[in-house]
């Protein structure tokens, strides 16, 4: 699995040693109420277990996850990947909350979306946003996503079920928005 980077940024398969971290940041509900499939509270071995479950996926060819990393200081700060669902990899991301507005999120999942139609040959991704993390929304729409319709979605942090944005990305509509 290669190691991805952009300027400010380290992309690299999730390590055991990203556990705490991990925890860390998703025990925040405020990060977990925005995912589908973290639970609140978060602990240590739900991290040790995620990192299994990546692992064990990335040697399917199923999920490509990579732990975010500045590369300054090399903090650890959050998870963006593409998990191969009904033959369409779905683009996921989360940044812990110290460092929301700083445009990692979005250029983290545009490396990652690169990497997708670049090394993995993809012809298009999907991805989600919770109708009310309108700015994980706006991520998306800079990487050229457009809307495919709204659904309910389960959300495990929450308990229940949540609107969703359901977003779609082609090669052609990647190409235009980094042209732009």
């Amino acid at each position: 699995m290669p190691r991805l980077e952009t300027p400010r940024l380290i992309l690299r398969p999730p390590e055991y040693s990203d556990a705490p971290a991990f925890a860390r940041h998703l025990s925040d509900y405020e990060v977990a109420k925005n995912l589908a499939s973290v639970p609140h509270p978060y602990a240590l071995a739900d991290a040790q277990g995620f990192v299994s479950r990546v692992s064990a996926a990335r040697a399917r060819g199923e999920s490509f996850a990579f732990a975010v990393l500045f590369k300054e200081d090399l903090a650890v700060l959050g998870c963006c990947g593409l998990d191969l669902r009904a033959g369409i990899f779905d683009l996921g991301y989360w940044i812990g909350r110290p460092y929301w507005g700083m445009g990692i999120a979005t250029e983290a999942a545009r490396r990652v979306a690169s990497f997708a139609f670049n090394s993995l040959r993809a012809d298009r991704l999907s991805a989600g946003w919770f109708t009310d993390n309108p700015v994980s929304g706006r991520v998306l729409s800079k990487l050229g996503f457009a809307p495919a319709g709204v659904m309910p979605y389960s959300c495990r942090a929450r308990g229940s079920e949540v609107a969703c944005n359901r977003m779609a990305l082609s090669r052609e509509g990647f190409g235009r928005a980094m042209a732009a």
